[in-house]
């Protein structure tokens, strides 16, 4: 994978921007090889954003009724199980 290739995993794509942070935080880097992680860092941070993106329109269209309304259910085996309340989606 070269570095302008984007990890094909998300995890790997976190586990990229991870390394590059601690080597942008390390302080051992020259100003241009700080720029040049500094700039991958971005291009890896939107491969990730548009990927939860796409993420989140995949489970919002797996979600709605068929009115398009979000039908909110709770995990199963979720701890509050045995609570009444229904707690109300961020969007």
């Amino acid at each position: 994978m070269s570095d302008t290739t984007p990890p094909q995993d998300f995890a790997a794509t976190v586990a990229q921007l991870e390394t590059i942070v601690e080597r942008l935080e390390s302080g051992e880097l020259s100003l241009e090889d700080a720029l040049t992680a500094f700039e991958q860092g971005v291009r890896l941070t939107r491969d990730a954003q548009q990927r939860l993106d796409r993420a989140e329109l995949k489970v919002r269209a797996l979600s709605e009724d068929p009115d398009g309304k979000l039908e909110v259910a709770p995990f199963a085996g979720a701890p509050d199980a045995g609570n009444d309340s229904e707690e109300t989606p961020p969007w």
